[in-house]
This record gives C-alpha cells, structure tokens and sequence, in this order.
C-alpha cells in the first residue's frame, strides 16, 4: 500500500517541517509526502528542499512561480501522486487545522469505501473553541445551500480533509477543473457523488492553526457561492 499526502502551502514556514515529521512517523504501512508551493515568500519552499534532501523517495515539491490558487495545486499534487503509484491519495491542510493523526482511520475506513472525508458536521465532530458564532453561522449557512443546490449527501461539503482511493482521481479529468478554495471541495464533492463513488465521513476535531496567518479571504467566500450554481449548470 502506497498512500500520499498532497499539503498546498504558501507561507507555511513555521509549520511545515513539524507536519511532515508527524506524518512520516504515523504507523501506517508506507506514506509520502508532496509539498505543492506557490513561491512562499517566508522560505517554504526551501523548507520543503530541505525535506527531500532529509527523506528521500518519501517527499516530493512541486514549486510554482506565483500564489496560483489551492485548487490547481491540488490538482498538481494528485497528478504527482498517482504518478509515483499512489494507492490513497490524502489531502489535508499544513497548518494543523487538520490533525495528521487522522490519517491512520482514514486508511481504515477507505478499505470499505472510495472516499473517506474529514467532517466538521458529521456526528461527534468539534469544532474548534477559536470559531466564533458568526464563523459558524457563516460555515453552517453554507453546506445548507450548497447541500440544498446540487443534492449532496455529504454533511461536509466544504471539507479540505480528505482520503481518495486512486480510481476515484482517475476517473475526474483533474485538467478541467476550474474551482479554486471551498469551491475545489465542492466541486470534488459534486463529482464524486455523480459518479457513484461511495463515501463516509469521519468525525473530526477541527482547530484553528497556531502558528502562521489563514489564507480566508472574501474573494474565496463569493467564489465558492457562485461555483455552486455553475457547478450545478455545468455537470
């Protein structure tokens, strides 16, 4: 069994050393790491060099010129992924938000199913005590609509905290797919619904990063509510 982590970063020097060492050392059978950068001015990417150099056919960079968006890097990161044979392919923040010792559940529960998701909704899940009730009114808000436009089953529907089986990212035409931020998950969720994939959410514990700045942004809030609908108008 091969499973990879695919971590987009921009500006994830503080954290990112101390992720990938916490993910090599999980006990699960064999897993990799792919670093997709976007040119982090903080020095990420020459972090993520030096990960390569300390673990060698387990980590992997993918550098980029510019701050190019979380959906395309990845995009770049499952092409790599299957390209050096990847099994499971995960997809998880590096700021910590999204606890790496889910990953060993997350490879037990994909045995019994093609995709496993990380869920905020799902029951037993937690959110962290640093989400205000605006923020969660905002994030409940909107899995309600989304939920409500395309017909997802998934509570979840914005989740970045993710277990792929590989035939899943093959059967998606990963070049044509335009969302970027929540609207990438959305998206994903959509596609992978349609086709039929099963899938199970796991409860999570989701905290605010520690360390480093959130790449939020109001631009990523109205894209993903416009992808909703295009989404629905174009699939």
């Amino acid at each position: 069994m091969r499973a990879f982590v695919v971590l987009p970063t921009y500006n994830e020097a503080e954290n990112l050393a101390d992720m990938v060492q916490q993910l090599l050392h999980l006990p699960v059978e064999w897993l990799g790491v792919i670093v997709v950068d976007d040119n982090s001015p903080d020095g990420t990417g020459q972090i993520a060099d030096r990960l390569t150099r300390e673990y060698p056919d387990r980590v992997y960079v993918v550098h980029r010129s510019e701050k190019l968006g979380l959906g395309t890097a990845y995009v770049a990161g499952f092409q790599l992924a299957l390209a050096k044979g990847a099994d499971y392919i995960i997809e998880m923040d590096a700021d910590f938000s999204h606890p790496p010792s889910y990953v060993p559940q997350f490879l037990e529960a994909i045995k019994n199913c093609d995709v496993v998701v990380g869920s905020r909704y799902a029951p037993g899940a937690r959110l962290g005590e640093e989400w205000g009730l605006g923020r969660r009114l905002l994030s409940s808000a909107g899995n309600l609509y989304t939920r409500l436009i395309l017909g997802l089953k998934v509570r979840d529907t914005t989740a970045g905290f993710k277990c792929f089986r590989r035939k899943v990212l093959e059967s998606i035409d990963l070049s044509r797919m335009r969302s970027d931020g929540y609207a990438f998950q959305i998206e994903m969720a959509y596609l992978c619904q349609k086709r039929g994939f099963t899938v199970r959410e796991v409860p999570i514990h989701f905290e605010d990063r520690a360390k480093g700045h959130s790449k939020m942004s109001l631009r990523i809030v109205v894209e993903a509510l416009w992808r909703v609908l295009e989404t629905r108008l174009r699939l």
